[in-house]
């Protein structure tokens, strides 16, 4: 179980630099590099699009420095982290998953895309929490992926926003059920946000997750679901007895916190 308290300053191990050659298929913009395609000047957020994601992406296959220097590029040019995540970042891991589903890439290439991209918001961790930081806010919030999930690239970015949105945040990656239920009890949590990939666990969810919010310590705690099923079958997650959250991660910090003022109002 890798069970990670954000409150901390987090040390992974460090990531190998590991490369693989480029598929033929794949190799349509050329040379990976910082300069943004276009030329210096933009205007907001047009400048990350699907051609500058898919710069990242390719550089993210050659290796974790050609990665750091499209970021570095990125924001040479004047992106804040912020987009660079949510504009940059975050594609870059959906476009690698549509590779992968259209056979453009093995599994191997699409686990180093995702292991390069995680290991750049480590590496950006304290820059990204000092660009906007928030003060607490006092609530606590628990991000789970669902058991035995392949991934936590998506969740890890979710909680680098919380975090600095005044969150004290822990973030799970479950090995199996009864690790996903210890976790769920292990702390008070004010609000607890579930990730879910796949549809493997979706019936065991359904039948656990109301016995386990009704022997929670805090019986006002607030249940989300998300992940790439509320994304591609929204519908497939309205059993689960919580709120489907399907936005960025800036949507998802705005809405939640939202929820959490509208109950306290609601209370006093």
């Amino acid at each position: 179980m890798a069970h990670f308290n954000l409150d901390n300053v987090l040390s992974l191990p460090q990531v190998r630099e590991l490369t693989l050659p480029l598929p033929e298929a794949l190799k349509r913009v050329s040379p990976v590099g910082p300069r943004l395609v276009g030329g210096t000047s933009f205007a907001g957020h047009m400048a990350l699009d699907a051609v500058q994601v898919q710069i990242l992406a390719q550089a993210c296959l050659q290796g974790l420095d050609a990665a750091r220097q499209v970021v570095f590029g990125w924001q040479r040019q004047g992106q804040s982290l912020t987009d660079i995540y949510t504009r940059g970042i975050a594609p870059c891991a959906r476009l690698t998953g549509d590779w992968w589903v259209g056979d453009q890439v093995d599994f191997a290439r699409c686990t180093l895309v995702c292991v390069h991209l995680q290991q750049l918001l480590h590496d950006f961790s304290t820059e990204f929490l000092q660009e906007a930081p928030q003060p607490g806010n006092g609530w606590s919030l628990l991000l789970l992926t669902e058991p035995g999930a392949q991934h936590s690239l998506g969740l890890f970015m979710l909680s680098e926003f919380f975090k600095r949105a005044g969150w004290s945040v822990v973030m799970a990656v479950p090995q199996d059920m009864a690790d996903f239920k210890r976790l769920f009890h292990s702390e008070w949590f004010d609000a607890v946000s579930i990730s879910v990939s796949t549809d493997r666990h979706l019936d065991t969810l359904a039948d656990t997750l109301p016995a386990l919010r009704k022997g929670s310590d805090n019986l006002a705690m607030r249940l989300f679901v998300g992940g790439p099923m509320a994304h591609v079958a929204p519908e497939r997650l309205q059993g689960l007895g919580a709120e489907v959250l399907a936005e960025d991660a800036l949507t998802t910090v705005a809405r939640i916190t939202q929820a959490m003022l509208d109950a306290a109002v609601k209370a006093s």
